[in-house]
């Protein structure tokens, strides 16, 4: 997993995008979602992601992705092929505790990524995913792009979501 930022090609950005760029710009659910295998979608909430998707995991992940700046951004590839991992009702309420608990006011990027991390030790693991497939799948949706660079969607809906984030 460690060489898993290494071999790809992709941007983790803000928020929603219509669709990634040739710089694969997406945010972290969307790639997920891509490299599980589906075809792309934005994702401006995870409920609107398949069922074998984490919807507490996913949701830290956003707040992660949306929360942080460029260069720690790019610390997430690595949990991209990580979040497929719903388990049954009573392990996705162990995990929203877990993060509930865990999630505290004023911590660093990389405590939060520790919690992200814990949440993700509960229950079911995601399928291991072959670097290659995963590479290939990402590759073929940033070749299918016509921009140069992803834009994000909504431009007021992330301002406004970005003012009533909570301060973490």
């Amino acid at each position: 997993m460690d060489t898993f930022d290494h071999i790809l090609n992709w941007k983790l950005k803000r928020g929603s995008h219509v669709f990634p760029g040739k710089d694969g710009g997406t945010c972290i659910n969307e790639a997920a979602i891509v490299a599980a295998g589906f075809p792309y979608q934005p994702v401006r909430a995870v409920e609107t992601m398949p069922d074998c998707f984490s919807r507490p995991i996913c949701r830290l992940a956003m707040l992660l992705n949306d929360e942080a700046s460029d260069e720690e951004r790019e610390l997430l590839l690595p949990f991209v092929t990580r979040l497929a991992c719903a388990d049954t009702a009573k392990v996705e309420w162990e995990r929203e505790v877990y993060i509930a608990q865990h999630l505290r006011y004023r911590m660093s990027f990389q405590d939060r990524l520790e919690v992200l991390e814990g949440a993700l030790a509960i229950g079911r693991q995601a399928d291991l995913l072959m670097t290659e497939e995963v590479r290939s799948r990402l590759d073929a949706v940033q070749q299918s792009a016509k921009a140069p660079t992803s834009v994000a969607d909504h431009l007021k809906f992330s301002k406004i979501k970005e003012w009533l984030a909570p301060a973490l």
